[in-house]
């Protein structure tokens, strides 16, 4: 399956002895020409913490450039708070629903922030399932929990030996059904809804400078004109 010249792919892990013990992290960025391995490993930390870091890791590498990034994890600590959790712990200044403090917020604070200026798509994938990029990355991030240390690749894409296009919306073969498709994509605009008055905003910044703190509102990130016009639909208005 070739891949797009303006596509990052990249896969991610972390592992632990012991949680928390000595730990690891492995990270794989695929280039259109170039894969680069990365990893690290820590004294005394947890498995979420490595699986954060080994994203945050990935990213930093990816740089600022303007390509979609395809970051597949078998975590689902990672998928769901970066899809699902992380916007409402950021306007709540980083505290749950049950107003407890966001363990590990140092790292999802960095990942946030990462992870909001890029077009990043998340793709949950099955560990331990046959995935050579999922199995790749599990093997260096054990190994430098074991070990700390791993020989890490850095040369063509065409000499990996890894299997590492993208799974985005492709069903694997140990899988029946095809991985989930979370996308971080730019905004056009943010919406706003206070007391039944509508507002529009150009950035997140002043759109969160509105509803924070304010209870029965509705924010909302619109990619489109179109997308506007629906979120507008849905809200009654």
């Amino acid at each position: 399956m070739p891949e797009k010249n303006n596509m990052i792919t990249v896969y991610t892990d972390g592992s632990s002895l012991g949680n928390p013990g000595p730990g690891g992290w492995g990270a794989l960025i695929a280039y259109s020409d170039r894969v680069v391995e990365l990893g690290g490993s820590e004294k005394n930390t947890t498995n979420n913490r490595m699986e954060l870091t080994a994203a945050i890791k990935a990213l930093v590498l990816a740089g600022n450039m303007d390509v979609r990034v395809i970051i597949h994890t078998d975590s689902a600590y990672v998928i769901n708070g970066i899809t699902k959790w992380v916007h409402k712990w950021h306007l709540n200044d980083w505290m749950t629903a049950t107003k407890n403090p966001v363990l590990n917020k140092d790292l999802w604070e960095k990942l946030f922030a990462l992870a909001s200026t890029r077009d990043v798509i998340w793709e949950h994938v099955a560990g331990h399932a046959g995935v050579p990029g999922n199995e790749r990355v599990d093997h260096i991030a054990t190994s430098f929990a074991m070990e700390g240390t791993f020989p890490l690749y850095n040369g063509p894409r065409k000499k990996y030996e890894a299997d590492v296009c993208p799974l985005h919306g492709v069903v694997s073969k140990t899988s029946t059904r095809p991985a989930r498709k979370h996308s971080f994509t730019k905004a056009y605009s943010y919406l706003s809804l206070i007391d039944g008055k509508l507002k529009r905003h150009t950035t997140w910044a002043d759109c969160e400078k509105r509803v924070k703190g304010k209870q029965g509102v509705k924010y909302r990130k619109a990619t489109s004109v179109v997308d506007e016009q629906a979120i507008m639909k849905m809200w009654g208005l």
